[in-house]
C-alpha cells in the first residue's frame, strides 16, 4: 500500500469509530461560548490554532493562549485544550488556570479517563494513536502522534461544520471574515 493510501486508510479507520452526536454536543457548547480560548502544545497546539482561525471565520469571538494578545480568560468563556494524550503538563496547568477563572473547560483527546478530559465539561474523543502508543490506541505505521492531528483536524473541522450550519453561516459570510491583508 502506498504511503498515501496508508494515511487515508487509518484516517478512516479512526473516523469510522467516532461518534457525530459526540461532534454536534461539541459543536453546540463551542457555539454557545461567548468567548472561545485555545491551547495546545506541540502539533496538537498547531491544530487547537487552525481551529481558532476557523472560529473567528465562522463568527466566533476567540483567542490562543500564550499569545502576546491574547485578552484574560474569565467566567462564561470557554477554553478548547487539545492534548492527544490527556497529560501534558502545560495544557493541563492552563486548564486547570481557565477552570480556576470560571472558563468552562472543553477537551479534545484520546483518553476519555485522562486527567485533561476528566476535568472538562465536555470532551471529543479521538480514538487515534499518539506518540505514546499505549495499549488502547489503534495502530498506526505513522510516526508520533500523525494520526491525532490529523484525526483532530477532521474533528474540529466537522465541528465547524455543525457551527457553521447552526449560524446559517455560507462561504460568503466566513470569507468576509477571512484575513484581508496577506
Amino acid at each position: 500500500m502506498d504511503a498515501l493510501a496508508t494515511v487515508l486508510d487509518e484516517v478512516g479507520r479512526v473516523v469510522a469509530r467516532m461518534d457525530p452526536a459526540e461532534i454536534e454536543a461539541f459543536a453546540a457548547e463551542v457555539a454557545a461560548l461567548p468567548r472561545v480560548f485555545v491551547t495546545g502544545e506541540g502539533r496538537s497546539g498547531l491544530m487547537a490554532r487552525a481551529f481558532a482561525m476557523r472560529l473567528l471565520h465562522l463568527g466566533s469571538s476567540v483567542a490562543v493562549l500564550g499569545e502576546t494578545a491574547t485578552p484574560p480568560i474569565a467566567a462564561g468563556d470557554g477554553l478548547v485544550a487539545v492534548s492527544g494524550s490527556g497529560t501534558t503538563a502545560v495544557t493541563r496547568l492552563l486548564a486547570e488556570q481557565a477552570v480556576t477563572a470560571g472558563a468552562r473547560l472543553l477537551a479534545v483527546t484520546t483518553d476519555p479517563d485522562s486527567p485533561l478530559a476528566v476535568q472538562a465539561a465536555c470532551s471529543l474523543v479521538i480514538p487515534a494513536a499518539t506518540k505514546w502508543r499505549r495499549a488502547a490506541e489503534p495502530a498506526s505505521e505513522q510516526p508520533l502522534g500523525s494520526l491525532f492531528d490529523q484525526c483532530a483536524h477532521l474533528a474540529l473541522d466537522a465541528v465547524c461544520l455543525a457551527i457553521a450550519r447552526r449560524r446559517g453561516f455560507t462561504n460568503d459570510a466566513a470569507r468576509q471574515r477571512h484575513a484581508n491583508a496577506e
